[in-house]
């Protein structure tokens, strides 16, 4: 309510002392509108302001001038030289190009590679029962599919009458049974001494038998020395005399003589050698080294470290923590890969694995061999690219070898050896070997390949050549993603205003009224006849008289 006037005099002139006025809310003058928001710059000024070199010239003055058109070109120019590097770069860097890096450390001491050797005979033939010929006599080559000798014309007879004699068995002895591997350990050559082994030292210290362990290859029976990975040995000097020195004699009157052609047939004498990291299984067949009895063979030695990209830069293999690609070697390797690859062709063919394969498997019977596991192993060899898949690890061990050889024994030193060692000259020199294992120098050379060309650098080729051609940078193209933007605000926003009507807004003014000149009509009806900007002149303040005056604001409500 408003508070009550004072009669007798009336506030308003135009309103009679003692008359009741009726006061009406009448609409505030419209608020000043909010400013305007700021139109994004023109085209022309933003190419001034820019840091993109020579748009500026292009646009000035609006113009299209010789001279701008001259800026234009210029401008179309380096950029699609920009375009066609940029091309090249993105090509080269999805090509994953690598380099090779090689270098060469010196140490105080080094890790003495695993040295495996094998005798080219697997089988001793004065160990040979008749047991094992009625088992393995085919296999070995020496009896056909009934058990006959298959002893050519000249034989010798003391040899034929030996494999006669232990050919008569018992069916009680035929019946036992009989194990390959336990064949192999019992009739291969031994590396006692007395047997195999005649000498042996290490930087200048004595070994023995024991400091090998034995071993099963596709030769049979072999000896590993150092190949205990938890604890290798070490040497602390380079060359000839600090390494490993052996004298063997292969004792060739115990090799097996050959009537028939097999997988088992050696037709060589002497010893396969093979040096390796005690990471991986020997694979000797296929990366060993022969050595022939009457020669001393120095082996100089030379550490490789070699280290590969994964792909996509190269095809390398990373071994993964806790796998086991071979029982008993705990990092991937290229033999191990092919070891297992093998057993895995043998078992499923022949339902048992070789002697030198590991697992836990049955070993196959020597009519097996014959049947099934030599020639499922053969087609596994040869088509071992693609059957068995085994990429190079990306982290590896090798050894470089240079080897030569000298004649054992001269003149003066063989009617020695035949007296210390009890033996004949022709033995010594037809029988007995001596290698010589040594690092050349304390050092190793690491061949590392490396990224030609990383994100890095296409990185930085783009910005260089951003900035040769055109001048820009990265906050260039943030500049011009930030006009863009502005522009495409500005646009939505002018639609959006032209398609929202206007809102009226409240007002708080007031008019007081004559009671009489509201008798007539109703407010709220003239009101609502009347659009916004038109009223009836009589109830106007100040004016009595129904003229039409221009509007001074908008009626929300009326309180008497």
């Amino acid at each position: 309510m408003w508070p009550e006037e004072p009669r007798g005099l009336s506030p308003h002139p135009w309103v009679p002392a003692g008359r009741p006025v009726c006061r009406a809310h009448l609409a505030e003058p419209a608020a000043e509108p909010a400013a305007p928001r700021q139109r994004p710059c023109s085209l022309e000024e933003f190419a001034r302001r820019c840091t993109l070199h020579g748009i500026q010239h292009v646009l000035r003055h609006r113009r299209y001038t010789a001279r701008n058109l001259l800026w234009l070109l210029a401008f179309l120019g380096s950029l699609g030289l920009l375009v066609h590097v940029y091309a090249k770069c993105v090509g080269l860097y999805f090509q994953y190009p690598h380099s090779t890096q090689l270098e060469e450390e010196t140490t105080r001491n080094k890790t003495f590679p695993a040295v495996t050797f094998c005798n080219l005979n697997p089988a001793r033939f004065s160990r040979l029962s008749g047991h094992d010929l009625y088992w393995a006599g085919e296999l070995l080559g020496l009896l056909d599919g009934a058990g006959r000798p298959l002893a050519p014309e000249g034989t010798e007879r003391s040899t034929l009458a030996a494999l006669q004699g232990k050919l008569d068995l018992s069916e009680e002895e035929q019946s036992r049974p009989f194990h390959l591997e336990e064949f192999y350990g019992r009739v291969g050559h031994q590396l006692e001494l007395g047997e195999m082994l005649v000498c042996c030292t290490f930087g200048g210290k004595e070994c023995t038998s024991s400091d090998f362990q034995t071993v099963y290859t596709r030769y049979g029976k072999c000896y590993t020395f150092n190949g205990d990975r938890r604890n290798p040995r070490v040497t602390r000097q380079g060359g000839m005399g600090n390494g490993l020195e052996i004298m063997l004699d292969i004792q060739q009157e115990e090799y097996l003589p050959i009537w028939r052609e097999t997988n088992e047939t050696s037709f060589e004498a002497g010893i396969r050698v093979q040096i390796h990291s005690q990471d991986e299984p020997p694979y000797i067949h296929q990366l060993g080294f022969g050595v022939s009895p009457g020669f001393q063979t120095f082996v100089s030695c030379q550490e490789q470290r070699l280290t590969y990209l994964p792909q996509p830069w190269g095809n390398c293999r990373a071994s993964v923590q806790g796998e086991q690609t071979l029982p008993g070697y705990d990092t991937y390797s290229i033999a191990a890969c092919r070891l297992q690859c093998e057993k895995e062709a043998v078992v499923r063919s022949c339902h048992c694995r070789m002697v030198h394969m590991p697992g836990n498997e049955s070993i196959c019977s020597p009519n097996v061999y014959i049947e099934c596991a030599d020639h499922t192993l053969d087609a596994a060899v040869e088509d071992s690219q693609e059957r068995c898949s085994c990429p190079t690890p990306c982290n590896l061990t090798r050894y470089g070898k240079e080897i030569s050889m000298v004649r054992i024994p001269n003149k003066g030193s063989a009617r020695y050896l035949a007296r210390k060692y009890n033996k004949n000259e022709t033995y010594i020199r037809e029988n007995f070997l001596v290698l010589d294992i040594f690092f050349e120098a304390l050092n190793y050379e690491a061949i590392e390949q490396k990224k030609a060309y990383d994100l890095a650098g296409l990185l930085g080729d783009i910005g260089g050549q951003m900035g040769l051609f055109i001048g820009a940078s990265i906050l260039t193209i943030l500049e011009i993603l930030d006009y863009i933007y502005e522009v495409i605000r500005d646009r939505v926003s002018r639609v959006l205003r032209r398609s929202k009507p206007p809102l009226k807004k409240p007002s708080g003014s007031i008019a007081t009224l004559g009671l009489e000149e509201l008798k007539d009509q109703s407010p709220c009806e003239t009101l609502g006849r009347h659009v916004e900007g038109a009223y009836n002149a009589g109830i106007l303040p100040n004016h009595h008289h129904r003229h039409h005056y221009p509007h001074q604001g908008v009626f929300e409500d009326f309180a008497c």
